[in-house]
């Protein structure tokens, strides 16, 4: 006959360390809450990882515990950045470049007007670029206009050749969104490539009244907006998304650029979204430090946490 050991009641092991009954139960209902809590907050993670696939965990931060977002549980950056440590759930950052630019060209070229503007509104400033996406069939080439103040993409064209029709086709869709009237309008800052720098494309540009302005050496920092969301679509949404067709490709990106402009939240516009930062005016305190500029910011004279002159080449995201 199996002898069974004899049952010790919970009253019994919790003096055995000093403890009560109540502090034992208290700590079961806090361990099973805060369980419940972290599962309820990796599920929110997946839902928002559905829409924006390579965001981090400063922005999942600010969409899921911002001040406009309902408080169901409430976590401290660390706590998330540790809980998605656990579950293996951080992004890997990896870089690559292939090139797009041909600046070996006849057409003529124009100064950097960029670098000395300030810009406070939507419309002062567009910048643009060209990148790749890589399908099963071969590459495609994604055409983009942003507007420098709120980083919205306000004008793009896939194609499945590296010409000026991609490019002038981003510029249209761009040109269309302008606020009618009689008011200033933007200039358009680019590279010194040959898409850019074309009969066709400058045509357009002088036709709508639109200023030119472009890089003067090759140095990515001189465009650094347009670079940077170029990189934040292929980094976030197309890296582990490779359309398997170019057909694809084009049908993705409409809903690739309307949850980045309406759903992802930059440092550079204090999380924002470009949707909600292209209807205000004004200096946008960033939610990032430049602490050259923090050192310096006596003697420049200005407040380096606001978009002001001098700064539009190295704000981030």
């Amino acid at each position: 006959m199996k002898e069974t050991m004899p049952k010790t009641s919970v009253g019994t092991l919790c003096g055995l360390f000093g403890k009560t009954r109540q502090a034992y139960y208290k700590f079961l209902r806090y361990e099973y809450r805060t369980l419940a809590e972290k599962q309820l907050v990796l599920e929110m993670v997946q839902n928002e990882r559905a829409i924006l696939p390579g965001v981090g965990v400063r922005k999942l931060h600010s969409i899921i515990f911002g001040p406009s977002c309902p408080q169901q549980v409430s976590m401290g950056m660390d706590a998330l950045f540790a809980l998605l440590r656990e579950n293996s759930m951080l992004l890997r950052r990896s870089r690559g470049r292939a090139r797009t630019t041909n600046s070996h060209h006849s057409f003529r070229r124009y100064p950097n007007l960029a670098r000395e503007m300030t810009v406070d509104a939507p419309h002062q400033l567009w910048v643009s670029d060209i990148t790749y996406i890589d399908t099963m069939e071969g590459f495609m080439y994604l055409s983009l206009v942003t507007d420098a103040y709120s980083r919205k993409i306000i004008g793009w064209d896939i194609s499945p050749k590296l010409t000026a029709s991609g490019a002038i086709g981003a510029l249209n869709m761009a040109i269309s969104q302008l606020p009618h009237g009689t008011g200033p309008k933007p200039v358009h800052h680019s590279d010194r490539g040959i898409q850019y720098c074309c009969d066709r494309y400058i045509s357009i540009l002088k036709g709508a009244g639109i200023g030119i302005s472009m890089t003067e050496k090759v140095d990515p920092l001189e465009n650094a907006i347009a670079e940077r969301v170029n990189g934040i679509l292929k980094t976030e949404w197309l890296k582990n998304n490779r359309p398997r067709l170019k057909v694809e490709a084009i049908d993705m990106f409409g809903d690739i650029v309307s949850s980045y402009n309406g759903r992802r939240p930059h440092l550079s516009l204090n999380m924002q979204t470009p949707d909600s930062a292209h209807m205000s005016h004004g200096p946008i305190p960033r939610a990032w430090k430049n602490y050259w500029k923090e050192r310096h910011k006596y003697d420049q004279g200005t407040n380096p946490c606001m978009i002001t002159k001098g700064t539009l080449g190295v704000n981030l995201t």
